[in-house]
C-alpha cells in the first residue's frame, strides 16, 4: 500500500469558506464527504485518511493560512514518511479558465504564495499539484479581492461538477500514476 500526502490549500475561517482561494479545502472536503470521513484537528492541519483501491491518502488542510502552507505539508511529509513525488497539492490558478483543471509533475510557484512557501520549506518545487483555474476575470488592482472573493452565480452552476471531476482526479492520481492521470484529466 502507497502512501500519499493530498493537501488542499486554503485559509480557514468562515469569512473564506466559499472564496475563489478556497477551491483547495473545497475539494478536500468534497472528497472526504464521498468517503464518509470526517477531518480532526492535528499539528498545524484538519486531516481525515482514506484508503482507495490500496491505497492510503493522507488528506490535509492547513491551519496555517495559506502563506505558511509550508509548515504542515513539511510536518506531514516527515511525519508519515511520504516523498515529494507522492504528494500532490490542490490550488487555485488564475492563469487557468474557471473550471479548467491542470495536473502536473512540478512547476514554478506561479506567483502562489502558498506553494511559494511549501517550495521553500521542503526544498524542490518537483512535487504534483493540481490547479483549478478560476480565470483572471478582474480589474486592475483588484486581485486580491478577486481570489478572496465569492464564486458568482455562472460559476456555481457548474462548481459542483468541476469539484467532483477533481475528486475523480485525485484517486487517480493514487491509483492509476500522475502520467495517465494527466492524460485521462488534462483534457477534460
Amino acid at each position: 500500500m502507497s502512501k500519499f500526502l493530498i493537501v488542499g490549500l486554503g485559509n480557514i475561517g468562515e469569512e473564506y469558506a466559499e472564496t475563489r482561494h478556497n477551491i483547495g479545502f473545497k475539494i478536500i472536503d468534497e472528497l472526504a464527504k464521498e468517503a464518509g470521513l470526517i477531518f480532526k484537528s492535528d499539528r498545524h492541519v484538519e486531516i481525515a485518511e482514506l484508503k482507495y483501491k490500496g491505497q492510503h491518502l493522507i488528506l490535509i488542510k492547513p491551519t496555517t493560512f495559506m502563506n505558511l502552507s509550508g509548515k504542515a505539508v513539511q510536518y506531514w511529509l516527515q511525519a508519515k514518511k511520504i516523498n515529494p513525488e507522492n504528494l500532490l497539492v490542490i490550488l487555485d490558478d488564475l492563469a487557468l479558465p474557471f473550471g479548467k483543471i491542470r495536473i502536473g509533475p512540478k512547476g514554478s510557484d506561479g506567483g502562489h504564495n502558498g506553494l511559494k512557501n511549501i517550495q521553500e520549506l521542503i526544498n524542490t518545487t518537483q512535487y504534483p499539484r493540481l490547479r483549478f483555474g478560476i480565470s483572471n476575470s478582474f480589474n486592475e488592482g483588484s486581485q486580491v479581492n478577486y481570489v478572496l472573493g465569492k464564486w458568482n452565480e455562472e460559476e456555481l452552476k457548474t462548481l459542483n461538477d468541476r469539484v467532483k471531476l477533481c475528486c475523480d482526479a485525485i484517486k487517480a492520481f493514487a491509483f492509476i500514476g500522475l502520467p495517465r492521470c494527466m492524460n485521462e484529466f488534462n483534457v477534460k
